[in-house]
Parts: structure tokens; sequence; C-alpha cells
């Protein structure tokens, strides 16, 4: 298995704290060289801490954290404490962290490692955009360096979340995800699509707690607490399981479906602000910049989970 280095792109979040332990319990295939903090679910301050928290309940402490942007590009912050609480990842306990973040700022991470590694990094995109975005403006070059963009984020046949017509990630900083699918960077997209039929049922939560491990233990309570907001919501068996589709579909992408199509991003309209336009039935001549994920396996997701959970403390 060829291992490949990633920059994570994060405002966990209890989704994308399972994405990120995912990820590390899978250190054959991927390297983390470093997490880049954003403002999204919860604000900027939270996330720095909540990746900290992270870094330190999977013991990883030696993987740099990275402050990015405090807001997107233009518009003012909306956050999601309604679903992950106050702190952005309330459930369990975490102790607070005795790690710092990084002193560099997240952009210039960003841009400083895919040029010291070019053609080598794989853009793990669980948060809105803004980093990329902005480290894309600030230093084109870097464009042609990044081997491929890997992001939860969008909705077609499932519309939104956050608004009727838009996915949270997408909604959050939609100028961001714009400059990132016009930049002509390989990308793949997990949209609601997809990770709303990975649903976290009792039994699969049950099943992570059974793991005995303190990671598992610590996921498990981080999704029953995020879960009740979409369980009133859908009316569902389990809530869905967004952030992990990312890792796993750079694990195992057999067990997903897609195709490549043009996926556009609307950013002027009254209802529709956000709204990921995606030409599934190529219906325009626009060139066709995103694998669209829009099925999966959940049974084969939560056992590869449920793997790379196991293999941590």
């Amino acid at each position: 298995m060829t291992t490949r280095k990633l920059i994570i792109l994060t405002d966990p979040g209890q989704d994308q704290a399972a994405a990120i332990l995912m990820i590390l319990g899978q250190r054959q295939a991927f390297d983390v060289l470093g997490l880049v903090a954003t403002a999204g679910n919860i604000n900027l301050d939270h996330t720095i801490t909540n990746c900290l928290k992270l870094m330190e309940l999977a013991g990883r402490p030696d993987i740099p954290v990275f402050a990015g942007c405090p807001q997107p590009i233009i518009r003012p912050l909306v956050m999601a404490e309604h679903v992950h609480g106050p702190t952005g990842l309330d459930g369990p306990d975490l102790p607070v962290p005795e790690i710092k973040a990084q002193d560099r700022h997240g952009v210039d991470f960003i841009i400083d490692t895919v040029r010291a590694h070019p053609g080598e990094v794989t853009i793990c995109a669980l948060s809105p955009l803004t980093n990329l975005a902005v480290a894309l403006r600030k230093a084109p070059d870097i464009t042609d360096k990044i081997v491929e963009i890997v992001a939860m984020l969008g909705a077609y046949f499932e519309v939104g979340n956050i608004t009727p017509s838009a996915e949270f990630n997408c909604y959050v900083d939609p100028e961001a995800a714009d400059i990132v699918l016009k930049a002509g960077i390989k990308t793949t997209l997990l949209p609601l699509d997809v990770t709303h039929q990975m649903r976290s049922t009792p039994e699969r939560l049950q099943a992570m707690r059974a793991l005995g491990n303190r990671c598992g233990i610590a996921t498990a309570e981080m999704l029953e607490f995020s879960e009740a907001f979409d369980l009133r919501k859908y009316g569902w068996d389990g809530a869905p399981l967004h952030g992990p589709c990312v890792p796993a579909f750079m694990l195992a992408p057999e067990i997903f479906s897609g195709r490549q199509i043009n996926v556009s991003v609307e950013l002027n309209g009254t209802l529709t602000t956000g709204m990921t336009v995606a030409d599934w039935w190529q219906i325009t001549d626009r060139p066709r910049n995103v694998f669209y994920v829009r099925d999966g396996d959940p049974v084969a997701y939560y056992d590869l989970l449920a793997n790379s959970l196991k293999a941590l403390p």
C-alpha cells in the first residue's frame, strides 16, 4: 500500500473527530503532515483546542496543529453549536490539552508543505475550504503541485442540511468552494448523497464502545451527543456520519460509486446561496471538474471505521 501524505483541513466537530481518528488508525496508509484548524462548526479558538485534544487522545502529540483563518473569505461566520454543542466537540470529557498549536499560520503551512513535497500531498478536506482557497490565491504555483483534494462537501439528490438548498461546509464559505472547484486540481467530493447513507445506528455505536479502548469509547460518546439533533430532524435509525467518508474513500474506493461530472457553486441565489449545482446528467458542456460520489456500502464503511479505531490507544 502506498502511503499518502495528508494535510487535514478540519473544524471538529464529532463526525470530523471520527474521521481524524480513522486516519490516525491507518498509519500504513496515511502520513499526516499536519492539521489546519478552520472556523466552521465552531469558532477558531475552539477548533484549535479540539484538534489538540484529538491528537492527545490518539497518542499523536507529534502531529502539528496550525491555526487557519478565523472567518470565511467574505461572509460572516455561520456555526453549528446546535448540533455539536458549545465547544464543538461535546460528549466525552477530554482533558485540556497540554500540547500547543504551531506559531505558523495554517495557510502558510499549506503553501510551504506543498512546495516542499511537490506532487506528493493530498488535501483531506473535512471543513469549509477557506484556508485552501486563500492558499491557492496567495500562491497559485501550488495548484499543479497538489496530488488530489478529497472533500466532504456539497449535495445534489439530498439537497441541503443547513438551508433547504445548501450543505454546511459549502454554505459557510461558498466563495472558497468556488475557488477550489475552479482550480483544475483533481477533486473527489463526498456529498450528503453518500454520507446520509452512513448511519450510526445504536448497534454500530455499541460496536465502537465494545472495542474497549479510549478512542473507541470516546468516538461513541461523541456521536451519541451529536446524533440527537439529526435523529430529531430525520427520524432515521441513526444519524449520518459524514466526515469518515473522506478517509474511507481513500482507503477503499471500491465500496463507493460515482461519476466524473461538473459541480459549480451558487454564490448569489436568494434561496440557494452555497448550493452545489451538480450536473449529474451531463446536461451542460461545463468541464467535468469533480468525481462525485453518490453511493456507498455502510456495512463495509463501519467495519473500516471500527478496524481503524481498534488500532488506536
